[in-house]
């Protein structure tokens, strides 16, 4: 009489099996699918949660940036259409309540102490400077303290900035600020802004009608979701939620981006996000290897068949 065998005993068949050795491993042998489970656009051997390289990594870095300004400032400055698109932008915001920059661009226009127009000149540095500092930082700081959660964090970046440059390509746009006849104060021109993306020494260099989607909030929001799912205090963790709401005041006070924009960008990051999982199939800020307990951790000795 054959005896059924429990699920108990099911699990325990399994354990060092090749399928499970595999997982544990990293294996580039095919295991089977789950239920329910993406099929990784990678293989296994490109999906190793590993410790990256520091060199390679900045060379990654300094190369992906490179090319991404290449494309976007090699975007056609169509600016008949851009123009065209910024008035259409106004129009439907107007329609749909969401036509507050103006009065936000004035607000840090009229904010000074002693003939010094504080707010609108930080706000302009903060555009052009802060972006760098904080992805740089963030990106270091998950090299450090999360090194198996780089790889996937570092991937979503790269997968937003991907998709910005379509947008950049196929949708010109004017920001509010280059819009003749309503009213926004191009705060860097006034202000003198110098080295910011307005700037008469930058602009002559740099697309300035790539608006859509803002990358500025779309790298704020990535930098501000990775703190707070990796760091554990609670003051990192608040400051990465903070961080993402000042930078859309800074790039609406500063009549760099519309409302709209700032959606753009969300959509942009939520759809890196999208492509790390399709390559992956694994969360971005699931738990790495250092999160795993020692008596967890299976050894390759463990596993040998004698």
């Amino acid at each position: 009489m054959e005896r059924e065998a429990s699920p108990l005993s099911d699990k325990m068949a399994t354990v060092g099996t090749t399928e499970t050795t595999d997982a544990l491993h990293g294996s580039d042998a095919p295991s089977q699918r789950r239920p329910g489970r993406v099929l990784p656009l990678l293989p296994a051997r490109m999906r190793r949660q590993l410790r990256p390289k520091l060199w390679q990594e900045i060379a990654f870095i300094a190369l992906s940036y490179f090319v991404y300004s290449q494309i976007r400032d090699a975007v056609p400055t169509h600016e008949r259409i851009a123009l065209l698109h910024g008035r259409q932008i106004l129009y439907a915001e107007e329609h749909i309540g969401l036509n507050f920059e103006l009065s936000v661009n004035r607000w840090f226009d009229h904010v000074a102490w002693g003939g010094w127009h504080y707010l609108a000149n930080i706000a302009d540095y903060y555009y052009a400077l802060m972006h760098f500092v904080i992805i740089v930082s963030v990106l270091v700081w998950v090299y450090i303290k999360r090194p198996m959660n780089y790889r996937s964090a570092r991937t979503v970046l790269y997968a937003t900035n991907a998709l910005a440059a379509l947008g950049f390509w196929f949708y010109p746009l004017a920001p509010p600020r280059l819009l003749p006849g309503h009213g926004f104060i191009d705060t860097v021109v006034k202000y003198h802004t110098w080295g910011s993306w307005g700037s008469n020494s930058v602009s002559k260099v740099s697309n300035q009608f790539a608006a859509m989607p803002s990358l500025h909030i779309g790298w704020s929001l990535w930098a501000g979701i990775t703190l707070f799912m990796l760091s554990g205090k609670w003051w990192i963790r608040a400051l990465g939620l903070l961080y993402p709401v000042v930078t859309f005041f800074v790039i609406t006070g500063t009549a760099n981006h519309y409302t709209i924009d700032a959606a753009g960008g969300v959509v942009a990051l939520l759809g890196g996000y999208l492509i790390q999982w399709l390559l992956t199939g694994r969360h971005v800020y699931g738990p790495g290897a250092e999160d795993i307990p020692d008596h967890l951790h299976r050894h390759p000795k463990a596993t040998q068949v004698s």
